[in-house]
């Protein structure tokens, strides 16, 4: 029952937003195109629900010459940042085209967050736990420390949702996700890896550098 109801909520809200929030999206799309060359939304291909690849949209924050799979920013000095791409970050709206992506099936509003494809060959048993479910707009990882957590903190927190998904945490992982958007904590990545060397380098290879 709690998946079928889940989705419902997700078609129901995304629709919602999405129609609400149209004018938005629309001046937040002609923003990026008035201020820098290049296409207001940035899509890139992430694993979604058992690992199947699906085509991910963001507002575009960075300018059209960077590596697409580069390290994340970790402040808002980044050079690869537009003008407005900061603030559209640091105020998680780049976020906001992912609600076609709900309303499409491939996300829901809350879950994991999607990483790479390649990211999953990385990950041992426990890890791939993350895989059953749709991944989120938000997560339990994005509300206990986001940036400030190494991505093993983060799949472990992403498995712990899996192990736990019901309507009173999804509605818990809502609330706090709005009350974080607000405080602007935790958007840049300190240390991707616990596992990090010197170099900055991670055995979990390419770092995810628009989430």
């Amino acid at each position: 029952m709690y998946p079928v109801l889940k989705r419902v909520f997700d078609v129901l809200v995304a629709g919602i937003a999405v129609g609400v929030l149209s004018p938005l999206l629309l001046a937040i799309a002609m923003a990026i195109r008035m201020t820098s060359p290049g296409p207001a939304i940035f899509r890139q291909e992430r694993a979604g629900r058992g690992g199947k690849p699906f085509m991910l949209l963001k507002f575009r924050t960075m300018r059209l010459y960077v590596d697409p799979f580069g390290p994340s920013p970790k402040s808002g000095e980044d050079p690869r940042l537009t003008r407005i791409g900061r603030f559209l970050r640091e105020s998680s709206l780049d976020e906001l085209p992912q609600l076609v992506n709900v309303v499409w099936g491939a996300m829901s509003l809350v879950g994991p967050r999607p990483l790479y494809v390649s990211q999953t060959a990385e990950w041992n048993e426990r890890q791939r736990k993350r895989l059953l479910v749709k991944p989120g707009l938000t997560g339990l990882a994005q509300v206990s420390g986001r940036g400030e957590l190494t991505v093993e903190e983060k799949l472990e927190l992403d498995v712990r949702y899996v192990e736990q998904a019901g309507f009173g945490l999804d509605a818990r992982i809502l609330l706090a996700t709005s009350m974080r958007v607000f405080r602007r904590r935790g958007i840049y990545e300190k240390r991707y890896s616990q596992a990090e060397d010197t170099r900055g380098q991670s055995p979990f290879g390419q770092n995810e550098n628009k989430s």
